[in-house]
């Protein structure tokens, strides 16, 4: 079932994600609800805040396609997708920082570049209840930080520099007056 996106404005985006404590069907259903509404709404990445939930978890599928290099070579081609990750937490990264455009489905129509760690060491516990590690480059680690942001409350806006900020203002305006009119 797809479900609805909260967009900027809406409160649950800033609360921190409560633990999950036990994998449950409901948790199963959960994961494969927030795939299904990612996929429609073309994105690589949903955390559970972003469709009102509170559960500590996301979704990450990115297309073979994007998971390229400046080389064109694939950055993660061991990594199998889709991801499900419940109690995530990033526990190593490189000092390399890459600069690059991100979107994010709670900001229709929103761009601007954020800086990340380009490689990042990531523990999560998966849907059959094992721990799982991971070693993401690229497009997966930005991903996995930029959900796992969400899950801490901390939105784009919150990593854009104060003129794209400013530039925006106007569409961030209109998007939270929209999103508080729609609550």
């Amino acid at each position: 079932m797809s479900l609805t996106i909260c967009t900027y404005g809406n409160p649950i985006l800033r609360k921190k994600a409560e633990e999950v404590t036990e994998i449950t069907g409901e948790i199963h259903e959960l994961a494969k609800d927030m795939l299904e509404t990612m996929y429609e709404e073309r994105g690589v990445g949903l955390a559970a805040e972003q469709v009102g939930r509170s559960e500590r978890m996301f979704v990450i599928d990115i297309p073979p396609d994007s998971d390229m290099g400046d080389d064109g070579v694939r950055e993660n081609p061991d990594v199998e997708m889709p991801l499900v990750f419940i109690n995530p937490k990033i526990t190593a990264h490189t000092e390399d920082i890459q600069v690059g455009p991100e979107g994010c489905l709670s900001f229709p129509e929103i761009f601007a570049n954020v800086e990340r760690w380009y490689e990042v060491d990531a523990e999560y516990t998966d849907l059959e209840g094992h721990v799982k590690q991971l070693h993401a480059k690229g497009l997966l680690a930005r991903a996995v930080q930029h959900e796992l942001d969400h899950l801490n409350g901390v939105l784009l806006v919150d990593r854009m520099s104060h003129v794209k900020k400013v530039a925006l203002g106007g569409k961030l305006k209109r998007l939270v007056k929209e999103t508080k009119k729609a609550l």
